[in-house]
């Protein structure tokens, strides 16, 4: 089928559909989603070499995988699919060193050279990151997932952190507790800054102060929690309650406090963040899991549309978007005995 006849049987101008397909911004939501829609239902898929030839479009957008991966990568890149699958992007996927800059800035130095993206996505921004001030000079669009404190223009979309750690924290201590560990992600990361932000002022706010030596920075994962929350139990004063940087980490503080005879949700009470991952739910651990959610796949989906609008022609300055995040209470907090 020809743009022409799809066009038609929308009862809509090739340009528009045409439009629509690519994610102008000037297009409405509506349309766009009534477009992608039928595209689907009817089979209908442009002529990719046509229109990368009068675009000048390469028809994919980049991001970086470390080489340990992860499974928050993976649920971020389902989600980016989900939205891609419809709009004839591809996505390519570049392998770096886990937390080298300097790797990651070459990948995109030849991602430009190479013209194989139209545009690029970056997690995990620090405060002021290179990366953002190096894509800038290089003139290739880019969407960070995250926020950074850079003088250099960039669109973002981000999570309340310190708001989510700090709503944790609050429940904890109305509960009573007044000793909480927090198990953080990576050190240096602009969402580790702020749930730590959010943590103390918890504490601030109630006359308090976070104990620094129940404070660490980690990778996200099973081993993790399970070493670091080991370690504060079984130290003397140990906490009472264990703030988790996401559900993978919790899952490894359920396993050290079972590894020491005592029960989550009384002995020790756990609340973390959810990525709401669809083989790892909160609600499925035992005790249930008190949490803070933000789906990690709506960020991926979410992520890829705002991509899409700025390959199109849509400012940078013009996206910053700041989710909400929901606090949800289930078994796994309670009073300290």
């Amino acid at each position: 089928m020809k743009l022409r006849e799809f066009a038609k049987q929308l009862g809509l101008s090739p340009t528009t559909v045409s439009r629509a397909l690519s994610g102008y911004p000037e297009v409405s939501e509506a349309t766009r989603a009534r477009v992608a829609s039928e595209a689907k239902r009817l089979g209908y898929r442009p002529d990719i070499n046509a229109v990368r030839l009068k675009t000048g479009r390469a028809g994919a957008i980049g991001v970086m995988m470390a080489r340990s991966g992860e499974i928050h990568f993976a649920e971020f890149v389902s989600g980016m699919a989900q939205c891609l699958e419809t709009a004839d992007t591809d996505i390519l996927i570049t392998p770096i060193t886990a937390h080298n800059d300097d790797d990651e800035i070459q990948a995109y130095r030849r991602l430009v050279e190479s013209r194989r993206v139209d545009a690029v996505i970056i997690h995990s921004p620090r405060p002021k990151d290179p990366r953002i001030e190096v894509l800038n000079s290089l003139g290739l669009p880019f969407l960070v997932h995250g926020r950074s404190e850079t003088e250099h223009v960039h669109a973002w979309l981000d999570i309340d952190n310190e708001n989510a750690v700090r709503r944790a924290t609050e429940h904890l201590l109305d509960l009573g507790h007044r000793r909480i560990a927090m198990i953080n992600g990576l050190r240096g990361k602009t969402y580790s800054i702020h749930r730590e932000q959010g943590f103390r002022i918890a504490h601030q706010e109630r006359g308090l102060v976070a104990d620094p030596h129940l404070m660490v920075c980690d990778k996200f994962s099973d081993e993790s929690g399970f070493r670091h929350a080991r370690s504060f139990l079984e130290s003397t004063n140990a906490p009472t309650a264990i703030v988790a940087g996401s559900t993978m980490t919790a899952l490894g503080v359920y396993r050290a406090v079972r590894s020491l005879g005592m029960t989550v949700g009384q002995d020790v009470s756990v609340i973390a963040h959810d990525d709401v991952f669809p083989y790892l739910t909160a609600e499925n651990m035992v005790p249930s899991l008190s949490s803070t959610r933000s789906s990690m796949r709506a960020a991926g989906t979410r992520c890829a549309e705002l991509t899409l609008q700025l390959i199109a022609g849509r400012a940078a300055d013009d996206i910053h978007e700041l989710w909400p995040v929901e606090l949800i209470l289930r078994e796994s907090t309670a009073a300290p005995r």
